[in-house]
């Protein structure tokens, strides 16, 4: 019983993680990457449809995405929903092709960046933590049943801390390398 809970703390902190990086993903560094644009939605035919669906989106090269509608009438469409994401980005049709040059980030801007990046550290951390307290809570409600031991439920807080410890500092590991891949000119 507290291996499944431990197994099941374990792979909700995992996903937690995965989660975190996704939202860093979102997070620009002057580099090109499709995970900037990714989150939006446009009007596709009165649906709102992730830009992901409806065009085709590459990195052109290191500071370029180009975004290729699969339908020529979604060009306007699409653009429209890059300009009212307000991220900062100024695409450029070309036919049916849209690019999206990444304008250099000011000193400014990468300081505002990291606070961001920490905040989704924390917000992370902060995951990680609800996680270990409801695993917390299914061991003494397993102890109150009386289905383990006080030292069992005891042994088995003291690995659910070890392994939130080790999540939260992979989330700082994380956080780390992002921080400084936002702050690389």
């Amino acid at each position: 019983m507290i291996d499944d809970i431990l197994k099941d703390a374990e792979q909700r902190m995992q996903k937690s993680i995965e989660s975190m990086r996704g939202d860093l993903a979102k997070i620009r560094t002057g580099r090109a990457s499709p995970a900037l644009i990714d989150h939006l939605s446009v009007d596709y035919y009165g649906n709102a449809t992730p830009i992901n669906q409806v065009a085709n989106i590459s990195v052109q090269d290191a500071r370029t995405l180009a975004v290729q509608p699969w339908e020529k009438n979604m060009v306007p469409v699409v653009e429209r929903a890059i300009l009212e994401a307000n991220l900062g980005l100024n695409p450029v049709t070309a036919g049916d092709v849209i690019r999206i040059p990444m304008p250099p980030l000011t000193e400014e801007r990468r300081k505002e960046l990291v606070k961001v990046a920490s905040g989704e550290g924390e917000n992370g951390k902060i995951a990680v933590r609800n996680i270990r307290r409801d695993a917390n809570n299914d061991l003494k409600n397993l102890q109150k049943e009386k289905e383990i031991s006080e030292d069992e439920e005891k042994g088995g807080n003291d690995r659910v801390q070890k392994l939130t410890d080790t999540y939260v500092a992979q989330v700082d590991e994380i956080v780390k390398e992002k921080e400084a891949e936002i702050l690389t000119v």
